[in-house]
């Protein structure tokens, strides 16, 4: 019988709390297995957060979070005997409606994470109208003198400004795999020399300049593609044979790398780790970044299948691998970067974001005093705590879900807010900012005060209905972050200008072109910093790639001509088979694909040679690789 809505039912406390915890599967009977928890509770949802840019270590996963809830709670005493009386006709309970304390069921699913943190703050926000503390800065000691550290004067050309990120000794040892991997995988393979590499760099810089649909078209002699360039520094079949057979670890490593799969010894980077490290050096060693820093996250674009590529539908570049790289703040070097595994990386406590910091910002070859810029993705209280402990101030924005932000709706600001308004909570040391723009924005930050006398004109309208231009306040620490966050996008706008990334279905090709891309890079910033101490006007990076190209090539003391002209001089018709008939040992036209009987003995390929189809003299006519 169904009760009414003024009837009551008495349940016992058991009941009740079985009430209030149960799920949608235990009404259809589908009780999920062990291996679906698993993977729900430890790949899906923290890999999901991830890639829509959260921390599922410090960012609240939904809205219903006791901590976020007003203090509602149902005091529930574990005693069968005692009765508590709630009305019968009210909905069940479920997880998101209940107010009761949580449960051992629901706290397992966070142990992965760690025990989340009370709630920091219960007083009220601020407004400008209430004076704060300037904190003090903390003192600027770094390891080296900021700036390139270049000890010659013959560091002034482009090539010898390259090769302090590509030394010889990284280009001999690609050399050496390069061969090895060439003698082992193709039946005809000739050795290429350190000459060759360079030879092959230039060319790999000239693609990023001038873009053509194919490798082949640099190379050929027809009316739209006639590129005399190429043909001077390299012959198209060696070009194209050096790219295939790229390889920058050896072969021994990579089968003892490989015996290791399916172990925590396994590296899933160990086929650029060679170059990856030396690279990762070469970039400390060779400069040291100003005061202000910047860490954010880089995508490399790729198509390759394999496990760690990531698949960002909200970023510009939606497919390819992660970096996450730090950069000098004003010029837009490229000081430390690290490749992202995937979810084969546990970890801390503290999540991603904080683990990326920590690995990134190493204070012993940096120095202290430094003052860090991030987005929303890595600021957290905790981590700019424990940042001011190693003397490194830092200012960011940050999400009103992320731990540690303060709950309190006190004073905040609301709908009716003017242009510019301004709330702000200091828990010493780490201030909370809430500035009123187009829209919200949410700071925090360990070295600004809360606001000042600084102004930013926006365009608003006025009583009459025009727009016009008005002077808004802007809190220092919202205006620093603006001037020195845009590091990383510079060096990310210097690279895609004219970057070199090849489409390529072997993903440490990948890394190798970009590996190259970083290096023109910070060399052009090295060259920039250099011509500005001497009081000299640069060059743009467009002309340095040039310069550089043609220096490489130069390196490379290739005499493609000469050897074009006596290869030409040699070509000679013969049959496949000189001792069968015409029908006999025919093979297909490498040009239009038809039956001939003869080929060219200098390329051995099979060409027509035919009054109705003379493939043999459009072949050697334009030139193809």
């Amino acid at each position: 019988m169904a009760l009414s809505h003024t009837e009551e039912r008495t349940f016992t406390a058991l009941e009740t709390v079985e009430l209030c915890t149960r799920r949608d599967s235990d009404a259809s009977d589908q009780e999920p297995s062990e291996a679906e928890s698993e993977a729900s509770a430890v790949d899906s949802v923290p890999e999901e957060m991830f890639l829509d840019g959260m921390d599922d270590a410090l960012d609240w996963q939904n809205d219903s979070d006791p901590d976020w809830e007003p203090d509602t709670e149902v005091d529930v005493e574990m005693d069968s005997s005692e009765l508590i009386s709630i009305p019968a006709a009210e909905p069940e309970p479920g997880p998101s409606s209940s107010k009761i304390p949580r449960t051992e069921m629901a706290e397992r699913g966070r142990e992965d994470c760690g025990e989340r943190p009370s709630s920091p703050s219960e007083g009220s926000w601020n407004g400008p109208e209430t004076a704060d503390i300037t904190p003090t800065p903390l003192p600027f000691c770094p390891t080296r003198t900021p700036g390139p550290q270049i000890l010659s004067a013959a560091d002034d050309t482009c090539l010898e400004l390259f090769k302090l990120f590509f030394t010889d000794t990284m280009l001999l040892t690609l050399v050496k795999n390069t061969n090895v991997h060439g003698r082992t995988t193709y039946k005809i393979w000739t050795d290429i020399t350190l000459e060759d590499i360079f030879s092959f760099l230039s060319l790999v810089i000239y693609t990023g300049l001038t873009k053509v649909p194919s490798l082949t078209d640099y190379w050929r002699r027809g009316k739209l593609y006639s590129l005399p360039f190429p043909k001077t520094v390299m012959t198209g079949k060696k070009f194209i044979a050096i790219v295939r057979a790229l390889h920058l670890s050896s072969p021994e490593d990579d089968a003892e790398n490989e015996g290791k799969r399916g172990t925590e010894e396994f590296d899933r980077l160990g086929k650029i780790k060679p170059l990856y490290m030396e690279m990762r050096d070469a970039c400390r060693q060779n400069y040291q970044p100003g005061q202000n820093i910047s860490i954010d996250e880089r995508m490399v674009a790729s198509k390759t299948r394999v496990l760690f590529k990531q698949n960002l539908k909200s970023k510009p570049v939606r497919m390819g691998f992660k970096l996450f790289v730090l950069t000098d703040s004003q010029s837009g070097y490229t000081w430390d970067f690290f490749v992202y595994e995937g979810k084969c990386s546990q970890p801390s406590k503290n999540g991603l974001s904080y683990d990326s910091v920590m690995n990134l910002l190493n204070t012993s070859l940096l120095g202290t005093g430094y003052k860090l810029y991030v987005d929303n993705f890595y600021t957290s209280p905790i981590l700019f705590r424990d940042l001011l402990q190693k003397n490194v101030s830092a200012c960011g924005t940050i999400r009103p879900n992320r731990q540690g932000y303060p709950k309190t709706t006190q004073n905040t600001l609301d709908s009716t807010a003017p242009l510019g308004s301004i709330r702000w909570i200091r828990e010493d040391p780490v201030l909370f900012v809430q500035w009123r723009d187009t829209r919200d924005v949410f700071v925090c930050s360990t070295m600004h005060t809360a606001h000042g006398q600084e102004t930013v004109e926006r365009r608003v309208k006025d009583d009459t209905g025009c727009w016009t231009v008005k002077d808004v306040p802007i809190p220092p620490a919202i205006k620093d972050y603006i001037k020195h966050t845009g590091d990383v996008d510079l060096s990310d706008a210097l690279i895609g200008y004219y970057e070199v990334l090849h489409r390529t279905k072997k993903w440490y090709k990948t890394f190798f072109y970009h590996f190259v891309d970083i290096a023109i890079v910070n060399a052009f910033i090295l060259y920039k910093e250099h011509c500005g101490s001497k009081g000299k006007t640069p060059m743009p990076q467009k002309a340095f790639r040039e310069t550089l190209v043609l220096e490489l090539a130069e390196a490379g003391v290739i005499r493609t001509q000469q050897e074009e002209g006596s290869r030409e001089g040699h070509h000679r018709l013969v049959h496949i088979n000189p001792g069968g008939g015409m029908t006999q040992g025919r093979l297909k036209c490498r040009k239009c694909h038809a039956k001939t009987s003869v080929k060219c003995s200098t390329c051995n390929i099979p060409l027509c040679f035919q009054p109705q189809r003379d493939c043999y003299s459009d072949w050697h006519t334009e030139d193809q690789p």
